[in-house]
């Protein structure tokens, strides 16, 4: 009896250590997945990629259709969940509805200092598809257009709230129709710094545009009609925090995107673009194409500029 007993509490403490191990066990896998999926870093690039994929899950967001005014609401749901102050400027360019949303962290938006900007459309036509029957099938625009939208919404969310300064995120409409019959480029772009007064304009310091920046070969060179010193000043912060290898020191491609209108109102500028893409304007600009490592690259770089070109 006595050696039964014995032998019925080892048994106990035997189960009863294996509970708590298993308990234990539980709680630091269920802590490990929450912090894989909100706490990676200052910029969560993962949730940055599920931003693309609701993107992508409207559909085509070409103007005009249902896709493209759904994913403009839901632009401006996230950023004012996220505690920004949202605003629209709509107008007709070239016979052509426009819907700029712009959002700011100060109430009555304030002058920024810096403006991040990217382009929400996705074109019209897969126009450089190597499949002639895709060519009039609109673009999905994973890379070119949700991923820039996805660094820009993830900003929003991750920026301290106490910057020494403020910041406008732009979500440019009508960017990527050019050369189809009709159209122009960069027409929200356009219109938006055309219509910004001169005392705006003098409190910019700089304009800073994502576009094509979610590729998982991503690579991103620096851009002629960029400002030099704005430029190393990103490329600087790249590549102290790993990305020297995604952000390439030299120069090779002079675009024409969101941030010339900016250049030819005299304000600082810079474009962040990997070019070498080849899924561009076709119908493979799909979601697997974007990775959130790709997506982590920029907006840990942007991330980390604005704190430190804004004295956090």
């Amino acid at each position: 009896m006595s050696r039964f007993k014995l032998n019925f509490q080892g048994k106990n403490k035997g189960i009863t250590v294996l509970l708590l191990t298993v308990c234990f066990a539980l709680v630091l896998i269920g802590i490990l997945l929450l912090q894989d999926q909100f706490s990676e870093g200052v910029f969560n690039g993962k949730r940055a990629l599920k931003d693309v994929e609701t993107q992508l899950a409207f559909g085509p967001r070409t103007p005009g259709s249902d896709a493209h005014r759904q994913a403009g609401d839901w632009i401006c749901s996230e950023l004012e969940a996220a505690g920004w102050q949202v605003w629209e400027q709509t107008a007709v360019v070239d016979g052509h509805a426009i819907r700029n949303i712009s959002a700011s962290r100060v109430q009555g938006a304030g002058d920024p200092l810096y403006i991040l900007g990217a382009h929400y459309d996705s074109r019209l036509v897969a126009d450089q598809d190597q499949d002639p029957a895709k060519r009039d099938n609109a673009v999905p625009g994973a890379n070119d257009g949700a991923s820039g939208v996805a660094v820009l919404l993830e900003l929003a969310r991750s920026l301290p709230e106490d910057l020494d300064g403020n910041v406008w995120l732009e979500f440019f409409d009508a960017e990527d129709q050019g050369d189809l019959p009709g159209w122009d480029w960069i027409l929200g772009s356009r219109y938006m710094a055309s219509n910004m007064d001169r005392e705006l304009v003098y409190h910019v310091n700089g304009v800073v545009v994502v576009d094509m920046i979610g590729d998982a070969d991503l690579t991103i060179y620096k851009e002629r009609n960029s400002d030099p010193s704005l430029t190393d000043a990103i490329w600087t912060t790249a590549a102290a925090h790993g990305y020297g290898d995604q952000f390439q020191p030299s120069v090779k491609y002079q675009m024409l995107d969101d941030h010339l209108p900016f250049k030819e109102r005299g304000i600082p500028v810079v474009l962040l673009i990997d070019f070498d893409y080849p899924w561009w304007h076709t119908t493979g600009d799909s979601v697997d194409k974007v990775s959130a490592e790709s997506l982590d690259a920029v907006g840990t770089t942007l991330y980390y500029w604005l704190v430190d070109a804004m004295g956090k």
